[in-house]
């Protein structure tokens, strides 16, 4: 099968490359079923502590599903499978525990747009091309989804982009607050990499427990998980990087973290 997802490690950063140049990183059915056990892997290693998800290449993020594979794959009873793989690997995403970097580069539509909302941060170059055109395809499109869309730009907003279908550049996704940040295409990448080196140097219990806290706010107050953010907070007062972080800061230094 044609593409493939790279993990490449940098330090305390790991790049997530989905790489399908010919169909502008377009997302096979096999790429669906590769996120998770990467995401796991990834929340798993000690030493990452920030993620980067970019395409290969700076023509395009992800360029959507590979609509390539539809007839077979998203119809009849292969469709319900093919949905239940892109939600496990949208929640794949959002589950890593860590900060989650979205570098978008170009064309960054449907799947592809799915796959950044689930990250935490979300720079654009300025070449950048939104759109989610589930209605120019007959597509139905689930709940898990539009949640996440609605989560980030408000609910007219994902009424505007899915009713009309629309490309939008990435200053009108800066607007509506699709991505936080818009930058020239020269000096996105290396922008990236600061950003994540900085997130990086921070004590890793202390991002994950604000992950955890992010999390349980989105759910309904019904769903939320009180327990489970108290514990997070006290694997930070108990942690050795607490202490580092006391320390450092009465010493008028640098501190360093061990995420323990």
């Amino acid at each position: 099968m044609p593409g493939q997802i790279r993990v490449e490690k940098d330090g305390h950063m790991a790049t997530v490359v989905f790489d399908h140049p010919e169909r502008r990183n377009a997302i096979t059915t096999a790429m669906w079923r590769e996120i998770p056990p990467i995401c796991r892997a990834l929340d798993a290693d000690p030493e990452v502590r920030v993620v980067v998800l970019r395409g290969g290449g700076d023509v395009a993020f992800v360029s959507g599903a590979d609509i390539s594979q539809f007839e077979e794959s998203r119809t009849g009873e292969n469709a319900a499978q093919y949905d239940m793989d892109n939600l496990e690997a949208w929640s794949a995403i959002a589950g890593i525990g860590k900060p989650v970097i979205a570098a978008i580069h170009g064309f960054c539509v449907g799947g592809g747009c799915a796959i950044a909302l689930c990250a935490d941060l979300r720079y654009s170059a300025d070449d950048g091309v939104f759109a989610i055109p589930a209605a120019r395809l007959g597509l139905g499109y689930g709940q898990d989804g539009l949640q996440n869309l609605i989560r980030v730009v408000g609910a007219s907003y994902a009424k505007e982009i899915f009713f009309t279908a629309r490309r939008f550049d990435a200053e009108e996704a800066a607007h509506m607050g699709l991505v936080n940040r818009v930058l020239p295409k020269a000096e996105l990448d290396d922008f990236v990499r600061e950003t994540a080196e900085t997130i990086a140097d921070n004590a890793p219990l202390t991002l994950r427990a604000s992950k955890v806290a992010f999390r349980d706010l989105a759910r309904t107050e019904s769903e939320r998980r009180p327990e489970e953010v108290r514990r997070a907070i006290d694997d930070c007062f108990a942690s050795d990087d607490y202490a580092e972080g006391v320390r450092a800061f009465l010493e008028k230094r640098r501190p360093s973290f061990q995420g323990r």
